[in-house]
């Protein structure tokens, strides 16, 4: 049976497309909001919605005595965490149960394992799971750890054993540059997690991010939907990602990688959605970097390439709906890949761009997917992530999906705030990206002196701005407004006819 009301405790493009999810399976859905989103387009798409009082995370989305007294009040018996906040919070899962209310996600069980790095790891090699060279340091002195770093071999990785985005991790490449970065893991994973144990591991320099997403349902029924590579990182923050993976060229690797996140996921009797991330290496030797308990950033273009609606099956599944496919039956159709838009500032170290969007104009076409949260006035605030939208695209290959997202991209415009967007159109025609050479040392190997041309970037602020004047004028902004109008085609009112409107942008008709 379907939920009777769904809450969903996030924000953003991750709400908004949780919103249609429930739309299309005819579940109500209930929205929270803070302050800084209040009005903000994804709020009108839920059924209901309330405010929380506060702007920052604490005090709003991460607060569950707020968020828990709202779905008392709404009559909600589902809770849909998306992605971050408290998505991978155990205690808040469990939290759920206790309220008699679904957590649509894992079990807390399943989120405490695979939440810990260390723990992860080690059932991972119980399972047969290969691992990268390394070690738990939760027992360790600051001195044994170094020791131990040694005999690993440098250059290697310091990481966080809870949570994960980046955060608490550190590479070393020498042992006089250890102790000073330990120091600062621990500190950074105590800030963000309260938690300040670490791991270290052999870091690779050239290697592949390779992700397998699994779907479990609550009759024992758990299936991979093939791969996903994330190789494209800045500052461990994935910002392309596609697939079929690129680094996989041998179909047995591909089931190889599969089977160990299946074999993996079991483990825990894990359900629902996950991802089982892995590094990739040029000869084709895999190694287990970490399982994400949710639903991943990332998970159109799995969508996209087989057919299925992650976030849809999500629900059916907390429902207690079983999965009526095999394995068998899940195929990888052409290409997709995704960019990630970022209200941030390129020509300046890439610090999040703060202000009001005062145009938004996304891109459309055959074989392109847009999944935001904001629109022309929306303010982008420092409280949140800066992301501000996914574009996705599919082509019956690599290059078509390649050529459509540079197509896409250069018909996205965003004014008010600074964005990525003249960064990932550089990337997207790189040789090395057209040739899917893109191992996760691929930025700095061939965008590290990387800054937006400036001559080029004001051509493109000119011809955006005129956009923006024409779409202005159009709505009805222009001299001696808009009388006429032409047939409504899309339910969303009568348009105005350009031809017939005595403006400055008006068009010339030539006999």
């Amino acid at each position: 049976m379907m939920f009777k009301k769904i809450l969903v405790v996030n924000r953003g493009e991750i709400a908004r497309r949780i919103f249609l999810a429930c739309r299309e399976l005819g579940a109500p859905s209930v929205a929270i909001y803070s302050e800084a989103d209040a009005g903000a387009p994804w709020v009108r798409l839920a059924d209901e919605s309330y405010p929380l009082p506060g702007v920052i995370a604490s005090a709003t989305y991460l607060n569950q005595e707020a968020i828990f007294r709202v779905a008392k009040s709404c009559g909600a018996d589902a809770i849909h965490p998306g992605y971050g906040f408290l998505s991978e919070n155990p205690a808040f899962a469990q939290a759920c149960a206790d309220y008699g209310i679904t957590f649509i996600g894992p079990s807390p069980e399943a989120m405490r394992v695979m939440g810990s790095k260390a723990e992860a790891r080690g059932l991972a090699a119980e399972v047969g799971v290969p691992v990268a060279p390394g070690l738990d340091g939760a027992t360790l002195t600051d001195g044994e750890l170094a020791t131990a770093a040694a005999a690993i071999g440098f250059p290697i990785l310091i990481k966080a054993s809870a949570g994960g985005g980046g955060k608490g991790m550190r590479v070393v490449w020498a042992a006089n540059e250890f102790a000073d970065a330990l120091q600062a893991a621990r500190q950074e994973a105590l800030s963000a997690f309260g938690d300040d144990r670490v791991l270290v591991e052999k870091y690779f320099t050239t290697i592949h991010h390779v992700e397998i997403q699994v779907l479990g349902d609550q009759h024992g029924t758990l299936l991979h939907l093939f791969e996903r590579e994330c190789s494209i990182q800045r500052r461990h923050q994935k910002i392309v990602e596609e697939s079929p993976a690129p680094v996989i060229r041998d179909d047995r690797l591909r089931q190889a990688i599969a089977a160990a996140a299946v074999r993996l996921a079991r483990a825990v009797n894990y359900v629902n959605a996950g991802t089982v991330e892995f590094i990739v290496d040029g000869e084709g030797r895999f190694y287990f970097l970490e399982m994400n308990t949710r639903l991943q950033v990332e998970h159109p273009v799995t969508e996209l390439v087989t057919g299925l609606d992650l976030a849809a099956w999500q629900i059916r599944i907390a429902a207690g709906e079983a999965l009526p496919f095999t394995q068998a039956e899940i195929v990888q159709r052409g290409h997709a890949l995704e960019c990630r838009i970022y209200a941030e500032d390129p020509a300046n170290h890439f610090l999040p761009s703060i202000g009001a969007i005062t145009t938004y104009q996304r891109p459309s076409g055959p074989g392109v997917r847009v999944d935001d949260g904001i629109e022309a006035g929306s303010a982008v605030s420092p409280y949140y992530d800066p992301m501000l939208a996914k574009v996705i695209t599919w082509g019956r290959d690599r290059e078509e999906a390649r050529r459509k997202m540079v197509r896409a991209l250069r018909d996205t415009v965003v004014l008010g705030v600074m964005t990525n967007v003249d960064y990932l159109l550089a990337i997207l025609q790189e040789p090395h990206f057209v040739a899917g050479q893109t191992s996760t040392d691929y930025l700095q190997a061939h965008f590290a002196d990387w800054h937006p041309a400036a001559g080029q970037t004001e051509e493109q602020m000119a011809e955006a701005w005129l956009a923006a004047a024409l779409l202005e004028m159009l709505r009805g902004g222009g001299r001696g407004g808009m009388r006429a109008t032409a047939v409504d085609v899309d339910g969303a009112g009568a348009q105005p006819d350009p031809w017939n409107e005595p403006t400055p942008w008006r068009n010339v008709k030539l006999d």
